[in-house]
C-alpha cells in the first residue's frame, strides 16, 4: 500500500514542531509494516538549497518554501513547484493522509484528493478549531469545511478536538471521526547517577504560546529548595527567546540558565534522559511529542492541566499537572526533585508509555483506519 502523508513543514531544526514529527514516526512506523509512506512538505533554512531525500529513515520529497504571505508565518509560505506535481502524487497513492491546517499546502492537497477520488484521512493535530478571525473563516468557506466533511476519516487526539473540529463545519455533520494517539519508539528507562545537580527541562519551540516565561518564572522558587539546580531551555526560537532570557536577567537566574536552541532527534533523546524533569508551560498543546518522548525514557514531566495529555498523566502520577504560571511549575517541580517521587514517577511515565503510546499500538489503529477508508468500511461509532 502506498501512503503519501503531507504535512506543511520541515526545517533542520524542526521549527514546527509536532505535526513534522508525527507525520515522520508513522511513515518510519508504516515503512517497518512493509508499507510505501512517503512525506511530502515544504521545506525552509536548508544550508546552500540542497534539500534531503530521506529524514530518519523516511523517504521524502520537499520543496522550498516561498514566503508569499509572510505575516501569516507559516500559513503564508506555499510552492509552485510541489503544487504542480501534486496531482500526481495524490493520483498514484492508495491512501492521502493530510495533517490538516489552515494553510497554502495541507489544504490544496486535501481537496486534490478528493477530486481525484483518493480514499482521504485527515489528521488536525488540535490546529482546526473554531475561529472569529476573518481569514481563518474565509479559508474554511473556501475549502476547509468541504474537506472535513467529505473526507474518509478525520483523526483526533483528545475528544475536546474531536468536538472543536466538528463546531468548524457545524450544523452539517462532519466526517467518520477516529481516535487515533501520538505516538513513540519504545525506550531503555534513564537512570539518574546519584551526585549531579538536578536538571530541569524545557523542551519545546520557544514562543509565547508555549510560555518559556512561566519556565524562568518558577526558577526563584526551585533554586530557594534546590540551590544547585540547573535549568535548560531547548528548542528553536519563534520569537520569543530574546524576552524569556531577559526575564531570567531580570530575575537574577541567568547563570542558572543554560540555553540550547534547536536540537536533532538523538541530542533531544539524549537531553531528556539527563533532565531529573520536563516541564512543559504550554496550555494549548493538543498532544505533546516532547511530553511523550520524556516519558518514553522515563522523565517525570510537569504538565498543565488544559494540555491532552493531562489526564493520562495524573492518571499514572507520571508527573504532576498544575493550573499554571510559576508558582505551581515551580512547587511541582521541587516535589518531584525528591528522589523517592522521582523514581516513582519516573517508573509510572516509562510504564504509561509502554502500556499505551508505543508507535508499534498506534500504527496497529492507523492500519485498521486505512484498510477501513479503503473498502468503504463504516466506522465503530463517531468517536471510537
Amino acid at each position: 500500500m502506498k501512503v503519501l502523508h503531507v504535512v506543511t513543514l520541515h526545517t533542520p531544526t524542526h521549527a514546527f514542531g509536532g505535526p513534522t514529527r508525527v507525520a515522520l514516526n508513522l511513515c518510519r512506523g508504516l515503512r517497518e509494516r512493509g508499507e510505501r509512506a512517503v512525506l511530502v512538505a515544504l521545506a525552509d533554512g536548508f544550508d546552500g538549497g540542497v534539500l534531503p531525500r530521506e529524514v530518519e529513515g523516511v523517504p521524502v520529497r520537499l520543496f522550498q518554501a516561498r514566503h508569499v504571505a509572510p505575516r501569516f508565518e507559516v500559513s503564508g509560505i506555499t510552492s509552485p513547484e510541489l503544487l504542480a506535481r501534486a496531482w500526481g502524487y495524490v493520483r498514484s497513492a492508495d491512501v492521502v493522509h493530510v495533517h490538516l491546517m489552515r494553510d497554502l499546502i495541507t489544504l490544496p492537497l486535501a481537496l486534490l484528493a478528493l477530486q481525484a477520488g483518493t480514499p482521504l484521512v485527515l489528521q488536525t493535530h488540535g490546529m482546526v478549531d473554531p475561529t472569529e478571525k476573518p481569514v481563518a473563516r474565509v479559508v474554511d468557506a473556501l475549502g476547509v469545511r468541504r474537506v472535513l466533511r467529505r473526507a474518509d476519516a478525520v483523526l483526533h487526539l483528545t475528544e475536546r478536538e474531536r468536538r472543536e473540529t466538528a463546531e468548524v463545519v457545524a450544523p452539517a455533520p462532519i466526517a467518520p471521526a477516529y481516535r487515533l494517539v501520538n505516538g513513540v519508539a519504545r525506550q531503555p528507562r534513564r537512570m539518574l547517577t546519584g551526585g549531579e545537580p538536578p536538571r530541569v527541562l524545557y523542551l519545546a519551540r520557544v514562543q509565547a504560546g508555549k510560555r518559556p516565561e512561566d519556565f524562568v518564572g518558577a526558577m526563584p522558587a526551585v533554586l530557594a529548595g534546590q540551590p544547585t539546580a540547573r535549568f535548560v531551555l531547548a528548542g528553536p526560537d519563534t520569537g520569543a527567546l530574546a524576552d524569556t532570557l531577559a526575564l531570567a536577567e531580570s530575575l537574577g537566574v541567568r547563570g542558572n540558565l543554560d540555553h540550547l536552541g534547536a536540537l536533532d532527534a538523538p541530542e533531544v533523546l539524549d537531553q531528556l534522559r539527563r533532565a531529573s524533569v520536563l516541564v512543559v508551560p504550554s496550555i494549548q498543546d493538543a498532544f505533546s511529542m516532547a511530553v511523550l518522548e520524556a516519558m518514553s525514557v522515563g522523565t517525570p514531566v510537569v504538565v498543565t492541566e488544559t494540555t491532552g495529555l493531562a489526564p493520562d498523566v495524573a492518571r499514572a502520577g507520571a508527573g504532576r499537572v498544575v493550573a499554571g504560571g510559576p508558582a505551581d511549575i515551580g512547587r511541582a517541580v521541587l516535589e518531584l526533585l525528591d528522589p523517592a517521587a522521582n523514581d516513582e514517577a519516573s517508573l509510572a511515565a516509562w510504564r504509561l508509555v509502554e502500556e499505551r503510546f508505543t508507535i508499534d499500538a498506534v500504527v496497529d489503529t492507523l492500519l485498521d483506519v486505512y484498510s477501513r477508508v479503503r473498502s468503504g468500511a463504516p466506522a465503530p461509532s463517531a468517536a471510537s
